[in-house]
């Protein structure tokens, strides 16, 4: 007599402690990503943002009491003598632009493609300068780094921004579905950046119409943003598991794109987060994309070590963990007793890996 298995949709319900425990989580998860993405934006404002004061002494140190009492600890001033020094900042991106006194008559030097929010904050400065000054006349604005005219808000590079983390997240995952070994994974995430830096960028750059400078840079940018995110992520599912995907996702997704300042400034966002978003690949690989964009690279120095420092870690998580799985291997064909294969009146011992030539 056979007893027929239980079907599936025999399966006894839940029980509704447990209803109430994946409630519960998922509540928590949707505000964990509410607060990610939300908390940023909202708490976004200007505070110890760099810009230039040229011009004499007494006329700075006016300058600088009117920005204090109008937005306190709202700008970190550097006082320079003239324009050229102030511009020379400016496209070395030290600073995000300039109020320019040294000509007598003052006006506003801006850098929109460094920062939009940032440009029109320095431009409503201005406006009210020229409303509290003598003649009444608005301030002269002058845009030193302009975004290009397909794009003039910078809509494409900010909302580039979440599209490269999420490739280089599912890069990563596929290149783990798909592919078996470290070192062919890693070779695959290295090919991936690249075809996808070239894709990306011509996306951006020649349809959009979001970036300007030079193509193979651009392209170059993208590509070591996406290796840094492929590279960490495939790094640690390899000592991990799938924990080690959850763990990347983490980082890059609701730590890293929130916080990397792409649509605004690092220095706009509250706290001390916006210098931790500039040590995540999503920061740093938005400031690198910039600065090749707009600034013919000047001011990339810094973004370009954080990525090479996050491809380096991921190559090394990569290898060890090939290393560990290898060993596990190893050890697990030692243990494997020898199995025998039965041929005519003879027992033959197959060879153990070690023994074959």
């Amino acid at each position: 007599m056979t007893t027929q298995a239980p079907l599936a949709s025999d399966a006894l319900p839940s029980r509704w402690p447990i209803v109430a425990g994946a409630v519960v989580l998922l509540t928590a998860i949707i505000s964990v990503l509410l607060i990610a993405f939300a908390w940023p934006s909202v708490r976004s404002s200007v505070h110890d943002v760099p810009i230039a004061v040229a011009g004499p002494t007494t006329a700075v140190a006016q300058i600088r009491a009117a920005l204090d009492q109008h937005l306190p600890g709202g700008f970190e001033i550097t006082e320079v003598a003239d324009t050229a020094a102030a511009e020379q900042l400016i496209r070395n991106r030290q600073v995000y632009g300039a109020i320019d006194l040294s000509s007598g008559t003052p006006h506003v030097i801006v850098a929109s493609a460094a920062s939009t929010a940032v440009a029109q904050t320095l431009q409503s400065m201005g406006t009210g300068l020229g409303q509290a000054g003598s003649t009444g006349s608005p301030v002269a604005v002058r845009d030193l780094a302009a975004l290009p005219g397909d794009d003039p808000r910078g809509a494409g590079l900010s909302a580039g921004a979440l599209p490269l983390v999420m490739g280089g997240l599912l890069g990563a995952v596929l290149l783990t579905r798909l592919v078996h070994g470290a070192v062919r994974r890693a070779a695959g995430a290295l090919a991936f950046s690249a075809t996808a830096g070239l894709t990306v960028a011509a996306i951006l750059q020649f349809w959009l119409g979001s970036l300007s400078g030079s193509y193979p840079a651009n392209s170059g940018a993208v590509a070591l943003t996406i290796a840094a995110t492929s590279l960490t992520v495939l790094g640690l599912e390899s000592l991990l598991g799938y924990a080690g995907i959850g763990i990347g996702a983490l980082v890059m997704m609701l730590i890293g794109n929130p916080l990397s300042g792409t649509a605004t400034a690092p220095e706009m966002l509250p706290g001390w987060s916006g210098t931790l978003g500039q040590l995540l690949p999503p920061g740093a690989g938005g400031r690198l994309l910039r600065s090749t964009a707009f600034f013919d690279g000047r001011g990339a120095a810094h973004a370009v070590s954080v990525l090479v420092t996050w491809v380096a870690l991921g190559a090394v998580l990569c290898l060890v963990g090939g290393l560990r799985a290898r060993r596990t291997s190893n050890g697990a064909a030692v243990r494997r007793p020898p199995q025998s294969v039965a041929d005519g009146d003879f027992v033959r011992h197959e060879p153990q890996p070690w023994q074959r030539a």
